[in-house]
């Protein structure tokens, strides 16, 4: 890759979300921001090369979205008044108050998360808007067809317009209502950015992780007694712990079980635990622990065990457990699945495992799951079988490298 294709790619995942949140409080237009941002793109793809990399490419793309998205309207004749469209040119108008936190990302991903769209709509215009996944990325965290995806964006970019749903934080007594949504598209965007399923990309995008902690850190500030925000962002951060132990230097997964626990980062495990004590101390005032406070708990017991054998399997089990009650999911009980074949055995494990095959066998970790508990019970051929099934699925290359490496030491 090029120095200038090196900028540009840089500047799409440091910029995309400024740009297109931007534009979307400047002209209140979802569809318009994001065409006029990446035409913006586009242009800087053509012309950087010849005439070289901007000394200060967000502006520069910023800039250049705008005059794209004010061509774009002048040629639509969508304004009929003419003193709107200078208005918009010099843009001398001071920004309106916007409440607690004055973040253009943070009021979009508000809008985008409006109670009037669709759950799966919401996070997947989110991601789309904010986050600035493709289409086919998105396709894949859902786990479902790309048409499928694009017509879904399509639509509540549509609903949004039609509705007329205004583009700011909601005022204190509206958050509750409309905090899972965005809760849920932080923990996507994490995961992505964790376990990026992109073939043109790397295993793991920092700057997705980066963001999402940013920003469940603003929604925290939003509201600090609401304890699944806190569980996410300790969720995240114990996560986020063990990154720089998950990658070999040839670009291969390590699996928890085989990673340097001397090289997790202790601040980040310090600040998740504390936030994990903090909603222990909740619970055991009767508050009911929701998704994300369960999720990091199990986090923080593995981020507790000094080595893989000093793992409280025991205490997994009962917090998935508890968490399969709040989400009785079924890529839940696949991670339940492998606390209980530590404790019980690979064989009950695969017993459960089998049994989920319908809702998730278009899902590489139900068969990287299923061909590590068949290569434990010695079921050689069943296990390269499955292997390859993962192997095609997956789309993060240091996790398809892992998979190929396992199935190839199968004798």
């Amino acid at each position: 890759m090029s120095d200038v294709e090196d900028a540009i790619t840089r500047a799409y995942r440091d910029e995309w979300a400024r740009v297109v949140a931007g534009l979307t409080r400047r002209f209140g237009n979802l569809d318009l921001a994001e065409e006029a941002a990446a035409e913006a793109f586009a242009t800087a793809v053509a012309r950087w090369p010849a005439d070289g990399v901007p000394p200060i490419p967000g502006a520069w793309l910023t800039t250049t979205a705008n005059r794209k998205a004010i061509d774009r309207l002048r040629r639509e004749n969508r304004r009929d008044a003419k003193h709107k469209e200078a208005l918009m040119v010099s843009d001398n108008t001071p920004p309106e108050s916007i409440g607690a936190i004055d973040d253009d990302r943070l009021r979009l991903i508000f809008t985008c998360c409006h109670p009037a769209l669709a759950m799966e709509a919401r996070v997947a215009l989110t991601l789309r808007m904010i986050a600035g996944l493709t289409v086919p990325e998105i396709a894949r965290a859902f786990i479902v067809p790309e048409s499928t995806m694009g017509q879904r964006i399509t639509r509540a970019k549509a609903k949004i317009k039609a509705a007329r749903i205004p583009y700011r934080v909601p005022s204190a007594a509206d958050l509750p209502d409309r905090v899972s949504a965005v809760l849920a598209v932080l923990f996507l965007v994490f995961n992505e950015g964790y376990m990026a399923t992109g073939p043109d990309t790397g295993p793991v995008r920092a700057d997705l992780t980066a963001e999402a902690i940013r920003l469940t850190r603003l929604v925290r500030d939003l509201m600090p007694e609401d304890g699944e925000v806190t569980g996410l962002l300790a969720l995240m951060l114990l996560t986020e712990a063990r990154s720089t132990a998950r990658i070999s230097v040839d670009g291969e997964l390590i699996p928890l079980d085989e990673q340097d626990r001397g090289a997790w980062n202790p601040v980040l495990i310090a600040e998740g635990h504390r936030l994990v004590r903090e909603r222990l101390a909740a619970a055991a005032t009767g508050e009911v622990p929701g998704r994300y406070q369960i999720l990091a708990a199990i986090g923080a017991v593995h981020t507790s065990a000094r080595d893989i054998r000093d793992t409280d399997w025991s205490q997994i089990l009962a917090l998935y457990d508890q968490l399969v009650n709040v989400d009785p999911s079924p890529i839940i009980a696949l991670n339940r699945a492998v606390a209980v074949a530590e404790l019980d055995g690979p064989d009950v494990a695969l017993a459960t495992v089998d049994r989920l095959e319908k809702g998730l066998n278009g899902y590489h970790a139900f068969h990287a799951t299923r061909a590590d508990l068949l290569r434990r019970l010695g079921r050689t051929q069943d296990a390269r079988a499955a292997y390859d099934e993962a192997i095609d699925l997956a789309g993060n290359t240091a996790e398809t490298a892992n998979l190929t490496r396992r199935r190839d030491q199968l004798q």
